[in-house]
């Protein structure tokens, strides 16, 4: 495992943001994007995660393609766990990776995509 600051990793998902296309990331809006150490027993509990599973990232809103237009919805979160991701990492660079790759997925989560679907375009 490697060590990271919180800054350091707050950085690398600032640089994540960066790659999403530009188009996309213009479509994106009121959403806040955080990290935390790890998920919550909330967010745990509401995604029934066993003990051996974790996330890496995590979309809570209305995606796109649920609100028929509406615009009073609240602000959306997408949340960057920290901990899960840097455990499972051997360098910066995959670090980097997942990062990118983490935020890229939430991001599709909140333009309506499921697993399926984010797991076809990979």
């Amino acid at each position: 495992m490697i060590t990271v600051s919180d800054e350091e990793f707050a950085t690398l998902i600032e640089d994540a943001f960066q790659t999403i296309p530009k188009a996309h990331k213009h479509a994106i809006e009121n959403v806040a994007i955080v990290y935390a150490d790890e998920p919550t027993l909330e967010q745990r509990e509401k995604l029934r995660l066993r003990h051996d599973e974790t996330l890496f990232g995590l979309y809570e809103g209305v995606p796109l393609t649920h609100r028929q237009g509406m615009t009073s919805y609240g602000p959306d979160k997408i949340t960057i766990f920290k901990w899960p991701i840097v455990s499972s990492v051997d360098s910066m660079e995959a670090l980097r990776e997942q990062v990118r790759h983490t935020l890229w997925h939430e991001v599709a989560h909140y333009f309506g995509l499921n697993h399926e679907q984010i797991h076809a375009l990979e």
